[in-house]
């Protein structure tokens, strides 16, 4: 059911995130544009997006590699079908990140810088 759950939060996610510049939500390319500062405050520890970047990067390399859990020849539509679901899952993945990661800078930036004097 947890893997079910995520699943559908990536899907719904997505749906979101490709209706939110109609709706004043961040746009596409600001999303893709937060990208490299998103890897960037993670690497840096600011940001804690270290397990879902992992995951991320993981599924992109199921997309770009060469070995394949249910390969395309033999299998035929049922080996895309493997490819479509890590590639939707990843989408939303990231468009959802993404976002969240806006929101932080957004927070981040009304904070002053300093120390607490007791």
């Amino acid at each position: 059911m947890g893997k079910t759950l995520k699943r559908s939060a990536a899907f719904a996610a997505l749906a979101r995130a490709l209706t939110a510049g109609a709706r004043g939500g961040p746009s596409l390319g600001a999303r893709l544009a937060a990208l490299p500062r998103m890897v960037r405050a993670t690497t840096r520890g600011e940001y804690d997006g270290g397990l879902r970047l992992a995951l991320m990067t993981a599924a992109t390399a199921y997309i770009v590699s060469p070995v394949d859990l249910l390969p395309e020849i033999p299998l035929a539509v049922f080996g895309l079908a493997d490819d479509a679901v890590v590639v939707t899952w990843l989408a939303g993945a990231v468009l959802a990140e993404t976002e969240r990661f806006l929101e932080w800078e957004a927070r981040r930036r009304s904070v002053i810088p300093g120390h607490v004097v007791p």
